[in-house]
């Protein structure tokens, strides 16, 4: 991890990075944004630690990415729900995605479209004010080289619908 004072870092990055940088953060993010939402289905679509899952939670809590919503009072029951801040992430994640499906991946495992009309969407770097597509206008399919782990966080979902 980097120092929290950023000696000698003036940087955008590694500030980011001091908040979503730690194993698992962008995977419950990536869970979040494609709608799991309780701990549960996080921790059974991640296989992470109770523990690690609680601490990161905890940390993107308190950081102002994601909130708590009590959706059960007895006994008391909370969602993740992504912030303003936790959203903007999409757009990071589906250039991380994009750089993944074309170094790493054969066959790419999901793909972002426009719900609307159904055209792919990737992420760009655009003129500044040019208006952007907000979360809930895209949606993210399996892609030719989905597997278990997209199946396994769709069956999550399904579960609770």
């Amino acid at each position: 991890m980097l120092n929290r004072d950023y000696e000698g870092q003036n940087c955008s990055i590694a500030r980011a990075l001091e908040v979503v940088g730690e194993r698992w953060t962008l995977l419950i993010i990536r869970d979040v944004l494609l709608g799991l939402h309780r701990f549960d289905e996080l921790q059974e679509s991640l296989g992470i630690a109770r523990n690690v899952l609680t601490d990161r939670l905890n940390r993107l809590v308190d950081e102002g990415v994601l909130e708590r919503v009590l959706y059960r009072e007895r006994p008391e029951r909370y969602e993740y729900q992504l912030t303003k801040k936790g959203r903007d992430l999409n757009i990071a994640l589906t250039a991380l995605r994009q750089w993944g499906d074309e170094y790493l991946s054969e066959k790419p495992p999901r793909l972002l479209r426009r719900k609307v009309d159904k055209t792919p969407v990737v992420a760009a770097l655009v003129p500044k004010g040019t208006k952007s597509l907000r979360t809930d206008e895209i949606e993210a399919i399996d892609g030719p080289g989905a597997t278990g782990g997209a199946t396994r966080r769709r069956s999550v979902r399904e579960k609770r619908q």
